[in-house]
């Protein structure tokens, strides 16, 4: 029988080995926090959610900044019963507490765009197979038509 030998030791990255990058540990904690933050609200403490959003967007590198922007407008007009609120640290639209879609920097993860993702909540069931995520360098005339009609149809 061979010698075995550790993940650590073979050069394998952390994406293949099965444990988590830094990203997405710091991810996982940003989430912790918006939990712990959430039960402090639910025992009375005043929240503002749309303005935490607001605040991470303004945290974003420039790029990242204006689509987010953008796409927090282009949200709210679409869908204004959606609530903004952060999801891993990542702005979030939800309905009745439920993430419907979602805008990920392409700074938070070291992705060359960023992304519009929506989550199983999101009525964009088209046949057997349709896309949950898109990614995103800039935003046209012609994408924010299509983002505001599929927010419209993701939320029924």
């Amino acid at each position: 029988m061979g010698t075995r030998t550790s993940a650590r030791n073979t050069g394998i990255g952390q994406e293949q080995n099965g444990t988590f990058t830094d990203e997405e540990r710091d991810a996982m904690k940003e989430r912790a926090r918006e939990v712990k933050a959430a039960a402090r609200r639910g025992s009375g403490t005043q929240a503002d959610p749309e303005g935490e959003v607001l605040a991470k967007i303004a945290e974003m590198p420039e790029a990242d900044r204006v689509l987010a922007e953008r796409i927090h407008a282009l949200v709210r007009a679409a869908a204004p019963d959606l609530t903004p609120r952060l999801w891993y640290g990542m702005p979030a639209y939800a309905n009745k507490g439920k993430v419907v879609c979602f805008f990920q920097s392409a700074q938070k993860f070291k992705s060359r765009y960023a992304t519009l993702g929506f989550s199983d909540q999101a009525r964009l069931d088209d046949g057997a197979m349709w896309p949950t995520a898109f990614a995103l360098r800039e935003l046209t005339t012609a994408d924010e038509e299509r983002i505001s009609a599929l927010i419209r149809t993701a939320v029924g």
